[in-house]
């Protein structure tokens, strides 16, 4: 299930960043659209890459991604700029995703 979700992720990824190089309405939502996926295009990567070792940090890499990424695409789309407000923690869980990964490499 974590490959599916990570090899959807990466699609959306790519779709969202076409969507704010040509469709996106301002400036500001273009570089929600671009970082948002960058950073689930690089992390629905990562998930693949290290799911047969780190299963665990490969489902919190796919979650911190989308959450990070969701506030900022709902944010390019209309949603209210609060919302901004809950992106680090996509970040946040991104980031002990990468430490719980180096742990487990780190420790064999």
């Amino acid at each position: 299930m974590i490959a599916v979700l990570a090899a959807l992720s990466a699609a959306l990824a790519i779709g969202a960043g076409a969507f704010g190089a040509h469709g996106a309405a301002n400036p500001q939502a273009a570089e929600w659209l671009r970082t948002g996926g960058l950073y689930q295009l690089i992390h629905g990567v990562g998930a693949l890459a290290v799911m047969g070792v780190a299963r665990g940090p490969a489902a919190l890499m796919l979650a911190g991604a989308a959450i990070f990424a969701f506030t900022l695409y709902a944010m390019a789309l209309g949603a209210p700029k609060w919302l901004g407000a809950v992106t680090p923690v996509g970040g946040t869980l991104m980031i002990a995703a990468w430490l719980w990964t180096a742990w487990i490499y780190g420790r064999g």
